[in-house]
């Protein structure tokens, strides 16, 4: 089920196997991106894209938005 955490929580999650996935745009991803993140455009969020995530582990999520 999804939902929002703060720093604390994105360092716990990942301090315990969590799975880091940037949605930015390509561009935007190559610029700049969190260390180890997997990068699946959002445009490209599907099951086929996502198909490689263990879904044992917990998934994090992550777009920046500067506005």
């Amino acid at each position: 089920m999804p939902e929002s955490i703060g720093l604390e929580g994105l360092q716990r999650l990942l301090a315990h196997e969590a799975q880091l996935v940037e949605v930015l745009p390509r561009a935007e991803y190559e610029q700049e991106h969190l260390p180890g993140a997997i990068h699946v455009p959002l445009k490209q969020l599907d099951a086929g894209t996502t198909a490689s995530l263990d879904r044992e582990r917990p998934i994090i999520v992550y777009c920046h938005d500067s506005l």
